[in-house]
This record gives structure tokens, sequence and C-alpha cells, in this order.
């Protein structure tokens, strides 16, 4: 719901060019944004961005940190690096009661009037605003005591060119959240894109989108590497426009190299990780399609997830996080890439199995095997595409 706002800002209204704004509800937060982003199918950068659709990104933000604050025994500071109107940082001021200190940055001069105006329209006391470009910003907070424990970064497109200052913004034991948009070159349209971005090559698959959260933690973890700096990735979200991640910054180096490759074979459709490249597939011989270097460590951590799951009676939030947890919970020790229904269908030429079915039938064969938060239709298992084929046979 959202209600057109009154007089309380008209005087802000008249010295704006822009024709509406309104006041939403999300939460239990109110943020005044621009109509067009609500009337409009695709929200209008013009004046300031606002984007409805990343509401369900945002309720995973409020629920992930506040389980991290919870057990967080250290200053609650949260670092908006390009916050537009400062949907996000509103909300974590406003609802999680852990929150000390926020502050909402941005170069656009009207999203950050917008966000002060929701500032005062909350009554908020824990929440500043900064105009600024997002390095120099991050620059600010990347000495000693000055430090976020929960940093942002939410870009159009690729994150990639803010990871070092955003690094280093983040204080150690803190969590870096990032998203990345630039779907097409992280899907591999424009490999020499993501190659350059992102140092690593996709593989058009049936699970691009885990690749795609692969190849981002990957080169956010090189950055890492090369700062001496160790990533712990804690948990993964997606959807259709985005891909976001959260991790965990310490500063001492990993001790375990988890840069890898994904090796698909598109003649049989056998998948696995591997530390290093293989060019003929395992299984019938043919070439393997070789995607990365990428992440090849854990995408879920299943405690901090867990204490995600718990913190959602507390917020309003989707409904659907709740069931998505529950499969990251499940998925987290399981085997890296999945495969689909209609995939193995194809490949064994019958009907699709139901989800349910095909992963207590693995189970019952000895195998691991789960559904995956990254697609309704997936599941991960330790059983090669030969055998899963023959299960949906019989």
């Amino acid at each position: 719901m959202y209600t057109i706002i009154g007089e309380i800002i008209l005087e802000f209204l008249l010295q704006t060019s822009v024709k509406e704004i309104i006041e939403i509800t999300e939460g239990t937060t109110k943020i005044l944004v621009p109509r067009g982003s609500i009337d409009e199918k695709v929200p209008p950068r013009d004046y300031a961005f606002f984007n409805p659709l990343a509401k369900l990104n945002r309720d995973y933000s409020i629920i992930a940190y506040s389980a991290f604050w919870k057990n967080f025994d250290g200053p609650k500071i949260f670092l908006d690096g390009l916050s537009g109107i400062g949907s996000r940082g509103l909300r974590v001021a406003n609802e999680i009661k852990y929150s000390e200190k926020i502050v909402c940055n941005d170069a656009n001069p009207n999203a950050i009037k917008l966000c002060t105006e929701s500032t005062s329209l909350n009554n908020l006391k824990n929440l500043e605003t900064s105009e600024n470009e997002v390095c120099k910003f991050f620059n600010v907070y990347s000495i000693k005591d000055k430090r976020g424990s929960i940093v942002d970064l939410d870009p159009f497109g690729s994150p990639t060119k803010y990871l070092d200052c955003a690094i280093r913004a983040t204080m150690h034991g803190g969590i870096l959240s990032i998203t990345a948009t630039d779907l097409q070159v992280l899907h591999g349209l424009f490999k020499l894109a993501c190659k350059r971005k992102y140092h690593g090559i996709p593989v058009k698959t049936k699970y691009s989108n885990e690749i795609a959260i692969r190849l981002v933690l990957g080169c956010l973890c090189l950055v890492a590497y090369r700062m001496d700096v160790q990533i712990v990735p804690l948990f993964v979200d997606n959807a259709m426009h985005y891909y976001r991640t959260y991790v965990k910054i310490l500063n001492r180096p990993s001790q375990e190299d988890s840069i890898g490759y994904i090796l698909h074979c598109k003649s049989c459709g056998n998948r696995g990780i591997a530390k290093n490249q293989s060019l003929e597939c395992e299984l019938c011989n043919s070439k393997n399609e070789i995607a990365g270097p990428l992440w090849i460590g854990k995408l879920f951590n299943k405690e901090f997830v867990q204490s995600m799951l718990e913190e959602i009676p507390n917020y309003l939030v989707d409904k659907r996080c709740e069931k998505t947890l529950q499969k990251c919970i499940l998925e987290s020790d399981m085997p890296g890439t999945y495969f689909t229904l209609d995939e193995i269908a194809s490949k064994a030429n019958t009907a699709p199995m139901g989800l349910d079915k095909i992963v207590k039938k693995l189970e019952k064969e000895g195998y691991q095997a789960s559904p995956t938060s990254l697609n309704p239709t997936g599941f991960r298992t330790n059983c090669t595409i030969d055998n899963i084929c023959k299960l949906f046979l019989n």
C-alpha cells in the first residue's frame, strides 16, 4: 500500500523537479519514492532510482543482518555505499533493534534528499547520509575503529570496480554483501567482458545462475587474496534480475585455495567442480566446456542460515524467505552444481518426475540429495547423470 504524502514535506517537493513523490511502507518502514518507480514497468533512473521488485532482496538483508548482529560483539555499524533513496539502510535503521549507526551514501543529491526526508518520517536518530562517490565514501571508513561491521554494495551492473574499497571498509569478522545485476555478462553472452570484469569465463548451462554466483565470489576471493584477506560465504540469494552474496571478511589469508573450475560436458550432461581443468569428460570422453576460474567452496553456512530462519518471526518479510532458507540448509553440505527435472527428463526421454520423488529415490539408493534454493525444479546430488537418468526410467 502507498499514499500520496501530505504537507509534511510540501516545501521539499516544491524545491524538486519531480512531479510526485509517494510514501510506501516496506516491512514496517515508511519510504519516500518517486511515483514512477511504482507505476512504470521499468523503474526510471531519473531523479532517484527505486526498484520495488527488490523488496525480497531487502527482506533477506534484514533477517541476515539481524542474525549476524544478534551474536556480534562489536559496533553495529552499517555502511551502504550505493544507497539510492536509502531503502535498505532505512529498513536496517528502523527495523533491526541492534543497529547503532547507519550511513547511507549516494552521489545523487536527489536520492539523498529523499533518504533524509524518509529518515525524518520514521523519526530515526541512528541514520546519517553522505553524498559522495562510492570509493571516496568507503575510504573515509577504511581506518581502524571506523569500519563497518556490515558493508553493502548494490550497484547497477557489475560490482567489481568497487571490491577493493568495500573490503577495506569492512572490519575483521564483519559482513560484506554484494549485488551483481549484469546477468548477460555473467551468463556468457559477453565472455570477454566477463573475463575482464570477473577474471573468469562462464558456460551456458541449465545452472548458469550458480556459475554466475561462483564467478562473483571467485572474483571477490581473488581480490581478497591480493589483500591478504579471507572471505567466508554465508548466504547467496538470486532472482531474475540480480545475484547477491553475503560473505564474512577475515583479516588473514585463507589456508585453503577455493578457486577452481566447473567442468561441463554438453554431450552427456556430466558436470562437476574441480581444482584443475580437464578437457575430457570422464563419462563419455567428449570434450568438456570449462567455466572459471571461480569459487568452488560452499555457498551457504548452515549455522548462519539457520540463525536467519530463526529471525523471520521478528520481521514482516515475504513468505518465500522461510521456504528458501529451509532449502539452503538442506543443500549447504551438498556437492556444487545442480540438475533440473526437465534436463534429466530430456536426457532420459521420459516425462519429468516430481522433485520430492527423485530426491527420495536418490537417497534410497545411498546417494546424497536435496532440492536447491537456486531453482524451483533443481536438485543437488553426488549421483552422476547417467545413473540419475536410470532412476527416472525405473
